[in-house]
């Protein structure tokens, strides 16, 4: 259990580097690179499973982090997906998927990505 628990956490890592580099390389473009919605998809999915996993096998031990922790980055987490679902959607509709996405959807993706790992370094 404790070989999935650390795949699922490198693909969780993987998945908001994705949302964080995408996030940062599309900064001087109108538009917002599609795979920032599949690295939000992957960090939360790996993250749910993450837990699912340490749960079920013990790999926390008895003082596993605060669940209302997790809560916090779930919600975040979904959040992000939802708004880079929307980012995607809407720069879609032009330029062949690379269209404009409107900058305070296109920077609070990027600020809740930062809180979501200040979250989870500091708390």
């Amino acid at each position: 259990m404790e070989f999935l628990y650390n795949v699922l956490t490198v693909l969780h890592f993987i998945g908001w580097a994705i949302v964080l580099g995408g996030y940062l390389a599309s900064l001087r473009s109108p538009g917002l690179y599609r795979g920032v919605f599949h690295g939000a998809a992957t960090a939360l999915v790996a993250g749910v499973l993450m837990v699912g996993v340490a749960e079920m096998g013990g790999v926390w031990g008895d003082d596993g982090p605060d669940m209302a922790k997790i809560g916090v980055k779930l919600v975040v987490a979904l959040v992000v997906a939802v708004l880079a679902f929307v980012a995607k959607r809407q720069g879609s509709k032009a330029d062949n998927g690379t269209g404009a996405v409107a900058p305070a959807l296109k920077h609070s993706l990027g600020v809740l990505v930062v809180i979501n790992i200040i979250v989870a370094v500091f708390w």
